[in-house]
């Protein structure tokens, strides 16, 4: 097979950073930029950075777990990597787009490839109104937050917070309440993809919330509003025999 141009990227972690140097020695080693793969070595928070930063390059990423969970990620194993990349199947990923306005009128943009959150900041319950394609669903939910999950997000966080599981491939998005005391008797729902969720703040001074898309935080906000990002396409390399839809299957049916 003729050479990949490979860049490989790890976590700061000893042993990781050990892995980084023994396989740019052995397949080469070139910047993200010029790369035809890349090649993630750590957990899952290293293959979200690294989705990240590759926002802008249409490049597959290929993981390889030397974290904790590594959902995201591939079994670790330093040979045969140019066998498995060419193997590989490819998994095509859309992110979602926050549009958060602050107590202040300033609106800032971030991208969320696993989900987009709210949370209350003080100690009293957020009061949150929920809009799904400008026609109001929820007019007051007091919680300690509410997010909207993406298929690949919703065995992260979402699910931690009874959310549902979402098959890769259904158009489906989660709205997923967290710790909501009322109404009591809601417990989220299910939006195609193409959805606009709108959450507005109700008592944005007493009852401050803060909005987070993935790992970047937005305090103090007043509205935000959250849509597919369909200009954006991620692709993630999984090895065919244990591949990000089985392992997602597999969640729902995990003891």
């Amino acid at each position: 097979m003729p050479d990949l141009a490979l860049s490989f990227i790890a976590s700061p972690t000893p042993e990781a950073q050990r892995a980084l140097k023994a396989l740019r020695r052995k397949y080469g080693h070139v910047p993200p930029a010029k790369a035809e793969f890349i090649v993630a070595l750590g957990g899952d928070g290293l293959m979200l950075q690294t989705l990240h930063r590759s926002l802008n390059r249409n490049v597959p990423i290929y993981g390889m777990n030397l974290g904790t969970v590594g959902f995201l990620m591939n079994q670790y194993r330093p040979n045969g990597l140019i066998t498995r990349l060419h193997r590989a199947r490819r998994i095509a990923l859309t992110p979602l787009r926050m549009q958060a306005t602050t107590t202040r009128g300033q609106v800032r943009e971030a991208i969320a490839i696993n989900e987009v959150s709210l949370f209350r900041s003080a100690r009293q319950t957020a009061r949150i109104a929920i809009s799904v394609d400008r026609k109001k669903r929820v007019p007051e939910l007091y919680c300690d937050g509410v997010m909207v999950a993406t298929p690949a997000g919703s065995t992260a966080y979402n699910l931690s917070v009874h959310g549902p599981i979402i098959p890769l491939g259904t158009g489906l998005l989660a709205l997923t309440p967290i710790s909501a005391f009322r109404p009591r008797r809601w417990r989220g729902a299910l939006l195609p993809r193409h959805s606009q969720v709108e959450f507005t703040v109700l008592d944005p001074r007493k009852r401050p919330v803060a909005a987070a898309a993935d790992s970047v935080e937005i305090p103090n906000v007043v509205r935000v509003s959250v849509t597919e990002a369909t200009d954006i396409e991620l692709t993630l390399l999984f090895d065919p025999e244990h591949d990000l839809e089985e392992r997602i299957l597999k969640e729902q049916f995990a003891p």
